[in-house]
């Protein structure tokens, strides 16, 4: 029985030890550790994501450019790369709003989501974004 115990014991302590294993996550230290201007270069990113649906590229150069919000390119760097948006998401409202607002066909939809004066969403991007248009 003594025998039984033990294996019962030493069980639950690797079930607690392997719980414990997969709540920690190895990316909030890095968060909390980074420096003020990463983290305020990471809201500001968020921000652009999610209120004005742009891409990666975009994000980057809006967040270091001089005109815009002149971050050094290790702090936008740190917040494109921390930053959790869906950009299939943010092409397909860009590609909503220039079929709306501006009565654009697919195919130049597909090229302004594209161009690297305009939105800079990659092409995979850009075509799921005129895929799913009228869903």
């Amino acid at each position: 029985m003594n025998g039984d115990k033990t294996k019962t014991d030493t069980s639950a302590t690797s079930a607690t030890s392997s719980s414990q294993t997969q709540e920690q996550k190895p990316e909030e230290p890095k968060k909390e550790s980074a420096p003020a201007e990463y983290t305020s270069a990471l809201n500001k990113a968020k921000t652009y994501s999610d209120m004005m649906h742009m891409s990666k590229q975009g994000i980057y150069e809006q967040l270091t450019s001089e005109a815009g919000e002149k971050f050094k390119p290790e702090a936008a760097q740190y917040a494109v790369d921390n930053l959790k948006a869906d950009y299939n998401a943010n092409a397909l409202a860009k590609a909503k709003d220039y079929q709306k607002t501006m009565s654009m066909s697919p195919d130049a939809i597909r090229d302004q989501l594209t161009s690297d004066a305009d939105e800079k969403f990659t092409p995979e991007e850009a075509q799921y974004a005129v895929d799913n248009l009228n869903k």
